[in-house]
């Protein structure tokens, strides 16, 4: 059945998606016209920089609607948070100022290994994150519970970060391991 048939008998519901599919072709123009992008319906209606500051993160940060936030989550000011990230601070995270978290990245503060393994017996383990000031995480990054990465930092495309690294790494790979220092 399609959305048509489903709707035949809901004239109201029918009015309703027509409405909302001209507010959607309209902001789809004008963000094409503007910016020259193509955006989901949620990412077009709804403003990533109002949605930061109504979790509280910091002037100036953002976040897509596709993005998903968990627990006790701390952003700095200026931070870009890009879409279908995974924000897990059930655990504790800290994320600093001018940081750019890239499309993709999935950052998490606990895990369910034991859980698993134990059949249930065993709990979550818990662990908070910290990201330092100033850092960018490439694309696809995963970032495991327990991690700190200090100021400066740089992680490559599709790295699994599962320990911790100084001010000014630049680090890559799976699991990710150190390239050079910038000496920040």
């Amino acid at each position: 059945m399609n959305r048509k048939e489903k709707l035949a008998d809901k004239p109201e519901l029918e009015e309703l998606f027509q409405k909302l599919q001209s507010l959607k072709e309209e902001f789809g123009k004008h963000f094409k016209s503007d910016f020259n992008r193509s955006l989901p319906v949620a990412d077009l209606l709804f403003d990533r920089w109002e949605r930061a500051q109504s979790l509280g993160f910091g002037e100036g940060s953002s976040i897509y609607d596709s993005s998903y936030v968990f627990g006790d989550v701390i952003v700095g000011k200026n931070t870009w948070i890009g879409p279908f990230s995974v924000i897990d601070g059930s655990g504790g995270l800290t994320i600093g100022s001018n940081c750019s978290i890239s499309s993709g990245v999935q950052i998490y503060s606990h895990d369910s290994v034991e859980w698993a393994t134990s059949g249930g017996a065993a709990p979550y383990v818990y662990a908070p994150v910290q990201i330092g000031d100033n850092c960018y995480l490439g694309p696809n990054t995963i970032i495991s519970a327990g991690v700190t990465l200090g100021k400066g930092c740089v992680v490559g495309a599709n790295s699994f970060v599962n320990k911790s690294f100084p001010d000014g790494s630049k680090i890559a790979g799976s699991p990710a391991k150190l390239i050079s220092n910038l000496n920040i």
